[in-house]
């Protein structure tokens, strides 16, 4: 009787430490779940402030100290550094189109602690006239390669890779 108790007392314990293991790796899960669709908000929030050209609240979504690189033809074309030099450059780049559009797709992240990788893929369509008043649309294949870091329980942008892979120009009528 006493080893039928003790044997009954020892599963009882190994079941709640099971459960309590279970408990602990689903919060874990679940706060995974959590930063990674914080992150793809993240990104999609970028994507949409850039079709509005809302450089200013665009550039919350980094940490100040940030750096965009840009690579077209596979050879890197810029360098930004800070949220200003980031901001303008942004400025710069958006007013020579009338037309912004993003379409984000697959993303990936991996996150460890406070700091995530990630790499997303998007098609931005710009549309612009040309010297003759015709509607003017530049597609690209984007994939963007982030580090995020984790600050005050917000994701923000502390490292942004722009691999523009290719590209399409035609004119509309």
């Amino acid at each position: 009787m006493k080893i039928k108790l003790l044997s009954l007392i020892l599963l009882i314990t190994l079941g709640c430490k099971d459960n309590s293991q279970q408990s602990l790796n689903n919060t874990k899960d679940l706060e995974l779940l959590k930063d990674k669709q914080h992150i793809k908000e993240l990104v999609d929030t970028f994507s949409i402030l850039a079709d509005k050209k809302d450089v200013k609240s665009q550039m919350q979504l980094f940490t100040d100290d940030a750096v965009v690189e840009s690579y077209r033809n596979g050879s890197k074309s810029s360098t930004l550094k800070g949220k200003t030099e980031i901001g303008n450059a942004f400025t710069a780049f958006l007013s020579l189109f009338e037309t912004v559009y993003h379409i984000n797709g697959q993303q990936t992240v991996t996150i460890n602690n406070n700091t995530a990788k990630g790499t997303s893929y998007c098609l931005v369509v710009l549309i612009n006239k040309n010297e003759a008043g015709k509607n003017v649309k530049t597609t690209f294949g984007v994939t963007y390669q982030d580090t995020y870091v984790k600050t005050n329980n917000t994701w923000l942008i502390k490292d942004r890779k722009s691999y523009f892979n290719w590209e399409e120009v035609r004119t509309l009528e």
